[in-house]
């Protein structure tokens, strides 16, 4: 039979309002236990009663009355899907009281207190903030530098679910709290976990923080993550990943952790973001030619062996590959091209626009437009041309442009010389070349934003997850080209080609940071 709940509340507010300690005392035990069986509404009612409670009850330590409304509180704020009740304990003045007490609190009263913050902070985003503007991450950080065993990872997941704001993200550096931060990634629940991946790649943007990050020991972190985390956790991990791969004093360290195999496995799933992440930390990886080999190979295997949107993927980084000049012999090396011209045929229409877009970039070196040749590219180049695609006609033409201008083949392209997309390829190129002052365009990829025309054949949706600056010394002249590309970890990065030979970057911090915003469940 059903209580008749109002009436219940009736008798609960005259018990707190008049009853003795043992009554009340009754009366929260008796309202804990109903919470998830009332109507919401009901224990709606109850929060301003049991906030005024706990406030009025603060000062009084020993009473047993205050660990029994904190967890009464709890046993509410757990009810419901959307968290309502969460919120307006939050609002209500009681997280704020709660957190008054934590630190006078006995041991067992601590516990309850902590259980209770940390539903009220994964619960609701805007008790977060309250938390933090309260003096809660002073307290959290100090509770976790006392090495509290029984509570620790209660501390580290209210920890993780405190770093989404970013204030608290600022305070958490001032206060020494960075070790905690990476701590909370390594232990607690996958969503906890995922938490405190996430801010850490939002701290990771500047330098010193990086830096920190790193001597803290996040990357064995960030790479436990990539191997036992679920889908979306693997893409974070990835993202965050990429943040430290900005600095090129830890590219080796991140490929020496296995890094490489991963981001192919990334590549491989499901997730398209997750796909664009590893596409743009293959980009920065391979950096270091030994590294390129090894990335070289996996892309062969996912050519062979991937699904069309995994081909297409690593096709897409062939494409970014093939405009660094040491991994041009590379790609020639791995066996790659004979696949990539293979997959022109595809009946797929992004493996054939991200294939021929790198079949356009290796046609600029002659040692592999003869093996693009042996294995039959320029045939069915010729047939691209006649296609629906635009971006399929730019990227074949801009090819057979480069084929047409060898000797060995200029015959064999004479033929197109005349089609509309060949000719409006060719004068393209010209107006880039004749507005460069005899600057060396090498590729279409690599030209001047403010000459390039905004079409998707010579601006495709890069997997370079950064804004690129090339600079080129040739004599005593610098060339700026500045590469358009979509930012996925979130940063500007400029690469300094000061030599044929010798290849720099550095860093600088974005004003803004692209993150991955997942929705969680709790």
């Amino acid at each position: 039979m059903n209580p008749n709940w109002e009436e219940s509340l009736n008798h609960f507010e005259r018990m707190i309002d008049s009853g003795t300690e043992s009554m009340r005392i009754k009366a929260v035990i008796k309202l804990s236990k109903l919470s998830n069986q009332a109507p919401e509404y009901i224990p709606s009612q109850t929060i301003p009663i049991l906030s005024n409670l706990i406030a009025d009850d603060s000062s009084n330590n020993s009473s047993p009355l205050q660990g029994l409304v904190v967890h009464c509180l709890k046993c509410i704020a757990r009810q419901g899907d959307d968290g309502r009740l969460a919120t307006e304990i939050g609002q209500s003045g009681a997280l704020c009281s709660i957190l008054r007490l934590l630190p006078q609190s006995n041991a067992s009263v601590q516990k309850i207190c902590l259980k209770c913050i940390w539903c009220l902070v994964n619960f609701c985003n805007e008790n977060r903030l309250i938390v933090a503007m309260n003096g809660g991450l002073e307290i959290i950080v100090n509770m976790l530098s006392s090495s509290m065993d029984g509570v620790r990872r209660y501390l580290l997941e209210i920890l993780s679910a405190l770093s989404l704001v970013r204030v608290v993200r600022r305070g958490l550096v001032s206060l020494g709290g960075l070790r905690f931060l990476v701590e909370a990634a390594r232990v607690g629940n996958m969503l906890s976990r995922e938490r405190a991946c996430q801010a850490i790649g939002l701290l990771g943007i500047t330098r010193r923080v990086r830096r920190m990050l790193v001597d803290l020991g996040v990357i064995d972190v960030l790479m436990e993550l990539l191997r036992v985390g679920d889908g979306a956790l693997k893409v974070v991990a990835g993202n965050t990943l990429g943040v430290i791969l900005a600095n090129i004093d830890y590219i080796d360290l991140v490929a020496q952790s296995g890094a490489i195999p991963l981001f192919a496995e990334l590549i491989q799933g499901s997730e398209s973001v997750g796909q664009e992440i590893a596409e743009d930390a293959f980009c920065l990886l391979a950096v270091g030619e030994a590294n390129a080999v090894v990335i070289a190979e996996h892309l062969v295997r996912i050519l062979r062996e991937g699904n069309a949107e995994s081909k297409a993927a690593a096709a897409n980084v062939f494409w970014d590959l093939s405009g660094y000049k040491h991994t041009v012999p590379v790609i020639r090396n791995s066996g790659a091209i004979p696949l990539l011209v293979e997959l022109l045929s595809s009946q797929s229409n992004e493996v054939r626009e991200t294939v021929s877009g790198a079949i356009a970039q290796l046609s600029y070196s002659q040692a592999d437009r003869e093996a693009l040749n042996e294995s039959g590219a320029v045939p069915l180049l010729l047939d691209l041309l006649h296609g629906d695609s635009e971006e399929l006609k730019d990227n074949a033409a801009e090819a057979l442009i480069n084929f047409f201008d060898d000797t060995l083949q200029h015959e064999t392209i004479s033929q197109v010389v005349d089609h509309p997309s060949f000719r409006s390829m060719q004068n393209r190129l010209g107006r880039i070349q004749g507005a460069s002052d005899n600057q060396t365009v090498s590729s279409m990829r690599q030209m001047n934003i403010d000459q390039a025309e905004p079409t998707r054949g010579i601006y495709r949706r890069s997997s370079f997850g950064l804004i690129e600056a090339s600079m080129q010394t040739c004599s005593m002249t610098i060339f700026l080209k500045v590469l358009p590309i979509r930012c996925s970890f979130g940063i500007l990065i400029f690469f300094f080609l000061i030599t044929p030979f010798k290849l720099y970057f550095d860093t600088l911090t974005c004003p803004w940071y692209i993150s991955k915003c997942l929705t969680y469940k709790t």
